[in-house]
């Protein structure tokens, strides 16, 4: 995952992080209804949009949010 995102521009970052963040919520749902497959998908979804969160905030930081 990784190695793909830093290569992401700013909106592209912003854009996915947003959808997985779609995703956490849904999946967050299906937990409490009970329809989960894979619990630690929750898990890895939270980290995953943290390293989005990081990248996006080092673009920030570095003048490439434009």
């Amino acid at each position: 995952m990784a190695k793909k995102e830093k290569d992401l521009t700013y909106s592209e970052l912003i854009v996915k992080r947003n959808e997985l963040k779609k995703k956490y919520m849904d999946l967050r749902f299906q937990m409490v209804i009970g329809h989960v497959d894979n619990p630690v998908q929750k898990r890895t979804m939270r980290r995953d949009i943290a390293t989005l969160n990081t990248l996006i905030r080092q673009k920030e930081i570095a003048g490439l949010d434009k």
